[in-house]
């Protein structure tokens, strides 16, 4: 049987404020367990949770920039569940009225193929503390340091059809919440985790299946694998004639398989009602047209405008628009070097190309490059201005990437000025024919594929330095004369 399969995601944000949502405690990564945890975080008698009003300017701006309804009213409700890291025993959601609903993000499949995935709602509500096993033999440590912390959780629609769509779905939205300077987006730290909702239909079939939901996956590799091998064990267990059950599951990346964490619960199961201790959140449409003016511009804006501005492809823009940083490098660059088209393009090519294999390489952000903008700018000005070739151009990169310095007084010290003195390389092409008569003999014959030899000779002679286009426009002549 054909199967399709159907994915939604849904994806906590955890907005980039100072304090938590509903008190003064700080949210900075990394301190000691149980000191950025207050009375109000604890759940103690008596205490009142006051909303952040950044949380609110920060879910409007998400909602504008997805096309959402941003709701004028809206409603926070508790969650109430059992769990020893959450000490209220309810969790503060918003759930009936969400501050943001509907909405949509297109996503970059490849070259030619994208597709516009739909955004069921987005909602704020206070994150949970953190249980900790590694460190307490046969006991569970809880750190409430991360309770109360604030979250925007986006709940797609179930649009997605398979991991690599899923995946390019995630990337757009973590792009898009660090453009707005929303959320950090550190996947390691838990700003930005992902709760993958799978199942499986048979081909054709509108009904859907029976789904699981693997919580918390924090990567996009990650997300990937565990979408994966959910599909396949979902496959499995319906051919050899089981049942799918409905549950939340955990993804082992050490073991790259999904495990039974809990029975999916309904809504019902959580008794949710309206939080007595919190007025329903009311938002003007004066605000929401304020907080549009601050809106920067996003990620398919800036896409659109590279590919008129700088005639690139949607693929490359989209490239390069993924990352805000990879953007703001790219126009650093192409603003010194000059920005016609053709210039734009090669820049381009080694943003994407030489530049993102040596960050990758170093397991380096574009943030943390080695070569600066500027760094670039003067080597790629060199290429344009024919002082040296592409070939040396890698060599000198290597050396602005391990040393630093910049690119003229490399070629001055290593000696790496392209050769472009026309008598000088017709001299050295002379030399090359007169050293492989047979070559020379076949060539004419026939065997156009050594005309490769000739120009690999050439440029072996000239140590790499003579320039290429001279050479294969000066070499054709010679040999066809």
């Amino acid at each position: 049987m054909e199967w399709e399969v159907v994915i939604g995601l849904e994806v906590h944000a955890q907005l980039a404020t100072q304090s938590k949502i509903f008190s003064g405690a700080a949210t900075a990564y990394g301190a000691e367990p149980n000191t950025q945890a207050c009375m109000i975080d604890l759940g103690l008698p008596g205490v009142l949770p006051v909303l952040n009003k950044d949380v609110v300017r920060m879910a409007t701006k998400f909602g504008l920039s997805v096309g959402a309804k941003v709701s004028q009213r809206s409603v926070f409700a508790r969650k109430n569940y059992f769990y020893p890291d959450l000490p209220k025993g309810y969790q503060i959601s918003q759930y009936e009225l969400p501050i943001v609903e509907g909405g949509q993000l297109e996503i970059q499949l490849d070259e030619n193929t994208s597709k516009v995935i739909g955004i069921t709602r987005a909602h704020l509500e206070e994150d949970a503390g953190k249980s900790l096993h590694e460190d307490f033999h046969g006991m569970t440590g809880i750190d409430l340091n991360r309770a109360g912390t604030p979250l925007l959780e986006i709940v797609s629609e179930p649009d997605m059809r398979s991991a690599k769509e899923a995946v390019a779905y995630l990337k757009a939205l973590h792009s898009l919440v660090r453009y707005l300077g929303i959320c950090d987006g550190n996947m390691q730290e838990g700003s930005f985790r992902c709760d993958a909702n799978v199942s499986i239909r048979p081909k054709g079939q509108k009904e859907f299946g029976t789904r699981t939901e693997t919580k918390n996956v924090n990567s996009f590799r990650f997300v990937e694998r565990a979408i994966n091998y959910e599909v396949d064990r979902q496959i499995d267990l319906l051919e050899s004639g089981g049942k799918v059950m409905q549950e939340t599951r955990l993804y082992d990346a050490n073991k790259n398989q999904t495990r039974t964490m809990r029975s999916k619960e309904e809504a019902n199961d959580y008794r949710y009602f309206p939080d007595p201790d919190l007025l329903p959140l009311e938002i003007s449409s004066e605000y929401i047209e304020e907080v549009r003016k601050e809106l920067p511009e996003l990620p398919h804006e800036k896409r659109q405008r590279f590919q008129q501005q700088y005639a690139l492809n949607a693929y490359d823009a989209s490239v390069l628009v993924s990352s805000l940083d990879m953007a703001d490098y790219f126009e650093a660059v192409v603003n010194t070097v000059g920005s016609g088209n053709k210039a734009a393009k090669l820049v381009a090519n080694w943003v994407m190309g030489d530049l993102s294999a040596a960050l990758n390489k170093d397991l380096l952000d574009i943030s943390e490059s080695p070569v600066k903008a500027s760094q670039l700018a003067g080597l790629i000005k060199r290429i344009v201005d024919n002082t040296i070739s592409g070939k040396i151009a890698k060599i000198i990169f290597e050396t602005l990437w391990q040393e630093g310095g910049d690119t003229d007084s490399i070629i001055e010290k290593q000696g790496l000025k392209q050769i472009t003195d026309t008598g000088a390389i017709e001299k050295i092409i002379d030399e090359v024919i007169a050293s492989n008569p047979q070559q020379l003999e076949q060539y004419r014959s026939g065997k156009d594929k050594l005309f490769g030899f000739f120009v690999g000779q050439t440029m072996q002679a000239t140590k790499g330095k003579a320039n290429p286009q001279q050479v294969n426009e000066l070499l054709k002549k010679k040999l066809d004369g």
